[in-house]
């Protein structure tokens, strides 16, 4: 597998100074280094190298109040506001499970970790903290607010801190494996797909029959999946924003999948992006990067539940809603109609 090394932390900082209000995202991505690699550049200055442990982070943080945590990916900005609580630590997916931060998160990918303290022009100071893949991707961020317990959150980044401190970054990216067997066949696919008691059943039904997670939808048939038209997200929001009607919201990455659930309420657009201002949850969502957008019925135990999905240009997952639903019990008819009453894909719409 091929590594890479970052530029110099000097060549990055004086780059970085040419461009000091480009997104940190951005930033990287124009000048080919990962993200992780710029933040490594602040070591000494606004930076700490600190522990990725998610054990120890997880369980630090319930001890610092309202903060405000970050997941996203290239299409998908994912924010809420509120405690860390309802922590549970697992060697291969861990839990925080609270009222508004509500995280599945997946150890393995939590590879680098970084305290940052930053002044504003305003003369605030910024704290985060910042944990990232090995490729350098971050995969989750913690953002201290005006309630945080700062005497908490600087005890946390002290015992938190690595004994070596050095500014620069090696990373390796990750390599996507090709199939090396031809999926199941379509019948195979719907009677594993019709047998489900759970929705958390589907991933392991994609690995059983070698089905990448779109082509499943493309393949399963219109009374299980059925694709919409890239308007369809809009529509949705349009239905639902401003009622009482909880939604939830799932998007993130390899190592962390942050989860909103409740109304929504201040939604607005902003050139390509759809924003959700709301007083815990926001979010911002590329729309010119769907390249498909699916509605998705999966079987349970309750009854079936229905999610709209949607897909970048490399078939990738960018993000997913739900009806907010209790186990036990059947999905609310409201969301289910909301969803069945989106515009459907047709391939004039498409040209």
């Amino acid at each position: 597998m091929t590594k890479t090394v970052a530029k110099t932390a000097q060549d990055i900082r004086t780059l970085r100074a040419l461009h000091p209000q480009m997104r940190e995202r951005d930033f990287a991505r124009i000048h080919s280094i990962a993200e992780a690699q710029l933040v490594a550049a602040e070591v000494g200055r606004t930076a700490i190298r600190i522990s990725s442990d998610v054990g120890a982070v997880l369980n630090g943080l319930t001890g610092v109040g309202e903060v405000m945590a970050l997941t996203r990916n290239e299409s998908a900005v994912h924010e809420k506001i509120g405690p860390y609580e309802g922590v549970s630590i697992n060697k291969h997916a861990s839990i925080v499970l609270g009222d508004q931060i509500d995280l599945r998160i997946f150890p393995s990918r939590w590879v680098h970790g970084f305290a940052l303290e930053k002044t504003a022009e305003d003369g605030s100071v910024k704290r985060s903290l910042q944990f990232f893949d090995r490729a350098g991707n971050a995969v989750h961020k913690v953002h201290a607010r005006p309630a945080t317990d700062i005497e908490a959150w600087t005890a946390l980044v002290a015992s938190l801190r690595l004994d070596e401190q050095f500014d620069t970054l090696e990373v390796t990216p990750y390599e996507k494996s090709a199939p090396t067997e031809a999926p199941a066949s379509i019948e195979a696919l719907r009677d594993a797909w019709s047998a489900m008691t759970d929705t958390h059943q589907f991933f392991g039904l994609l690995k059983k029959l070698n089905f990448e997670r779109l082509h499943a939808l493309e393949t399963v048939g219109a009374d299980y999946a059925w694709q919409l038209d890239h308007t369809a997200v809009e529509a949705m929001f349009g239905k639902v924003a401003g009622t009482d009607l909880p939604i939830m919201v799932f998007a993130g990455n390899e190592g962390c999948i942050q989860i909103h659930s409740g109304p929504i309420t201040n939604v607005s657009p902003m050139g390509p992006w759809l924003n959700v201002m709301d007083e815990t949850f926001h979010l911002h969502l590329r729309l010119d990067h769907i390249a498909a957008a699916w509605a998705v019925r999966k079987p349970t135990k309750d009854g079936h539940v229905t999610s709209v999905e949607l897909y970048d240009e490399n078939r990738e997952l960018i993000i997913q809603f739900f009806g907010k639903r209790h186990e036990g019990q059947d999905e609310r008819s409201e969301w289910r109609s909301v969803v069945e009453q989106l515009p459907l894909f047709s391939t004039s719409n498409a040209a």
